[in-house]
């Protein structure tokens, strides 16, 4: 029997705590109709016996405390909402909890943005996290020993695994009923929650939203200067000779500011142009490409499969409506 404990945190999201609890219920169905054993004891495990959740608007009751809990093999924390540094002390009791079940041999898991209160724990300091795409770079700034992954819907290292957005979270749950059982079972699952059980990239539904939470004022003109002219070609010397810094000095600040490179950067400026052309107009790919600066197909190809882990066309056709329904 593997036991399954279920953190209740405060400021939760609600579907973080119900979602893994009804799963690995269900597997236990799906077990038993197969004649088999049910394989998972799930537990809600909290500070309290009640927690109100999404300003009380809902009630979870807890099972444990979590000095009640004597052995759990896996622990589960789920998505945390609201300020981030906020719920991440509200919830420090929990840090040596995890931390003595980690020791003592359990696996843990983050969903979405759990990793904020999985990080605080520094058991993934010099390991890979994923988290949602839209709080990457907060991550970064908070837990810069922390290697942020941030296109990977899961991560897996040394008993510690971590998710990406949003429903991503699904993903990692049934990659740990296929671990726990086997893949048929975790088709099943799949199947039965309408989850593609094997996605395992959360890039298309990214946005970049090019890094403005530093100090310096000049990266930060240099990035509107590209938001505004990825269309042209511009090169790292043509834009340390615009902005009056030494090549090297401009690529090191810029780097530290933005944590991308100057060519990474303007090739996701250009990349959210394209996809956001995809996504309204009924230009054909070569259009696209030429509006966004580019003029070599298979170079443009490349990266936005890169960025985005779709095609061009695979994305348009999933992403734009006219031609959803035109074909």
């Amino acid at each position: 029997m593997k036991h399954v404990s279920i953190l209740v945190p405060e400021t939760a999201v609600i579907e973080a705590v119900a979602d893994p609890r009804y799963l690995f219920s269900a597997v236990n169905h799906f077990l038993a109709a197969a004649g088999k054993e049910p394989l998972f004891e799930v537990k809600l495990v909290g500070t309290r016996k009640e927690i109100r959740l999404d300003h009380s608007a809902f009630s979870v009751h807890t099972d444990l405390l979590l000095h009640e809990v004597e052995h759990t093999d896996l622990v589960i924390i789920p998505a945390l909402s609201g300020n981030l540094s906020a719920a991440i002390d509200a919830n420090k009791t929990m840090i040596p909890w995890i931390i003595e079940q980690y020791n003592k041999g359990a696996e843990v898991a983050s969903l979405c943005l759990g990793a904020f209160l999985f990080a605080s724990t520094g058991l993934l300091d010099g390991k890979k996290c994923s988290t949602h795409w839209g709080f990457c770079n907060e991550f970064r700034a908070m837990f810069p020993n922390v290697e942020m992954v941030d296109g990977s819907i899961i991560t897996d290292e040394q008993r510690l695994y971590s998710s990406g957005g949003a429903n991503s979270y699904w993903n990692l749950l049934l990659y740990l009923v296929e671990k726990y059982t086997d893949r048929a079972t975790a088709i099943l699952a799949a199947k039965y929650f309408a989850v593609d059980i094997d996605r395992d990239s959360q890039a298309a539904f990214m946005l970049f939203n090019g890094q403005r939470a530093h100090e310096d004022d000049t990266i930060k003109q240099v990035q509107a200067y590209l938001e505004a002219h990825y269309s042209n070609k511009v090169t790292v010397d043509e834009l340390a000779e615009r902005f009056a810094i030494g090549r090297r000095s401009f690529e090191r600040r810029f780097k530290k500011a933005t944590n991308n490179t100057v060519v990474e950067y303007l090739q996701r400026v250009k990349m959210e142009a394209a996809k956001r052309s995809f996504e309204t107009s009924r230009k054909n790919i070569s259009e696209v490409m030429f509006d966004v600066g580019y003029t070599d197909t298979k170079a443009f190809r490349t990266v936005f499969k890169k960025l985005t882990g779709l095609t061009p066309v695979a994305y348009r056709s999933k992403y734009n409506k006219q031609v959803m329904m035109a074909g």
